[in-house]
């Protein structure tokens, strides 16, 4: 372990393996390039603290340069246990950044991160699952009255923050990058499709066509999951609560039905749903012999953790990020990541190209939040959105990154748009 009162990693000799990695993704996030270079001229964060609790990834660390380059001083931590990857932590240290995150960290290490995070007074906070918002608010009441705003990435945190806003107990305003649609609608379905799986098959090394799939939820991410599954040759059954949700499955070509009765046929189990107890006790009796099980929600809890170890004979790590339990029963059950994020703890998180959207987002957010302060203006503390404004000419600047271009309407178009008594 690499300390100084600055940061706090793995291993700061790992800073060169982790450069050549945040270089390559550099060069695949061109729209987060493109605001770099043209907010770098004015640096428009001179003089703001950002404390970011955001996955440890390449990705992340193009967008912690950025906030840099554009002016701010800006100190992060890892938003899961198992999802920093050290050299890119290392290589945000070597870069002057103060970090505080290492893979495999405990709970108790993992809101110490949180506190150095929050011990420099930061002027704006930058969060995935919303857990430094929520130790701002329970451990630094004062400071929060002293905060500009901040910005949340996840769906499971949006709801925490919606939940907290409608009881009054939000002390600041924040923007929920993650319900733009140039974030959920491609890094949510896209990115989590491919990173989960990935993170699947590195953890297994197993042929995904002709098993049967079990996502839970089908959400954007479940659906994303689930896609992928199917493109790879699998039969994807999908559970859900939600009428409409479980609708759109069926007409999507997957298999509805409840967990009680796909936990009986399922090889492999997907959980995206951001609720605890998806996979408990009973779900685990009922599975067959060298069933598969892992997560892709924000937290663990969605796979009951301490009702598979109630029920084991024995355990062992079989494979990186892999455990094998035998039940009393005499079936093996292999949790995959510790129940954790798969797609960040047995994998490498989302690809480049999706995550240069959402992180695109996440600087378009704070600079709103920031030009707002500098004004005057006081935006209310509840949750807001993403202007369609922001979304379009995002989208815009991605297609143009990509080589491509759209049509415009013409002013005659406008008009025959916008006149009702129009028609036949």
């Amino acid at each position: 372990m690499t300390e100084t009162k600055t940061y706090k990693v793995a291993d700061i000799k790992l800073a060169s393996e982790g450069r050549k990695k945040i270089e390559w993704a550099e060069s695949r996030m061109p729209v987060l390039m493109n605001i770099r270079n043209t907010y770098s001229k004015t640096k428009p964060f001179k003089g703001y603290k950002i404390a970011g609790c955001l996955h440890v990834t390449k990705e992340t660390a193009v967008l912690v340069e950025t906030f840099k380059a554009c002016g701010a001083d800006v100190v992060w931590s890892g938003c899961n246990p198992l999802s920093t990857q050290d050299e890119i932590a290392a290589a945000l240290a070597a870069n002057g950044i103060s970090i505080f995150a290492w893979h495999g960290m405990d709970v108790k290490a993992f809101y110490w991160c949180i506190d150095k995070c929050l011990e420099v007074n930061p002027n704006l906070t930058l969060d995935d699952g919303a857990d430094l918002i929520f130790t701002a608010h329970n451990k630094y009441k004062a400071l929060c009255a002293k905060i500009v705003g901040g910005t949340e990435e996840t769906t499971t945190g949006v709801h925490r923050l919606r939940a907290m806003a409608k009881d009054g107990k939000l002390s600041y305003p924040v923007i929920a990058v993650n319900d733009a649609e140039t974030k959920w609608d491609f890094d949510n379905v896209y990115g989590t499709g491919q990173s989960t799986l990935d993170g699947v098959l590195r953890a297994t090394s197993v042929l995904l066509a002709g098993k049967n799939i079990v996502v839970a939820g089908y959400g954007h991410c479940g659906k994303g999951v689930a896609m992928r599954a199917k493109g790879m040759g699998a039969n994807v059954i999908v559970t859900e609560v939600k009428p409409t949700a479980a609708l759109k499955a069926t007409l999507e070509g997957m298999r509805v039905m409840k967990m009680d009765d796909a936990a009986k046929v399922g090889d492999i189990f997907i959980t995206a749903t951001g609720i605890k107890d998806i996979i408990t006790k009973k779900h685990f009796e009922k599975m067959k012999d060298g069933a598969i099980i892992c997560n892709t929600g924000h937290y663990d809890c969605e796979i009951n953790i301490p009702d598979l170890e109630s029920l084991k004979k024995s355990k062992r790590t079989v494979r990186n990020d892999n455990e094998e339990y035998v039940l009393k029963n005499g079936n093996r059950v292999y949790l995959l990541a510790q129940g954790r994020l798969v797609n960040l703890a047995a994998a490498e998180g989302h690809p480049s190209e999706v995550m240069d959207m959402s992180f695109a987002n996440q600087f378009l957010s704070q600079l709103r939040l920031v030009n707002a302060h500098k004004k005057g203006t006081k935006m209310e503390n509840t949750v807001h959105d993403i202007s369609n404004q922001q979304d379009q000419e995002l989208a815009l600047l991605k297609l143009k990154t990509l080589g491509h271009n759209i049509d415009k309407l013409t002013k005659e178009q406008i008009a025959y748009a916008d006149d009702y008594s129009a028609g036949t």
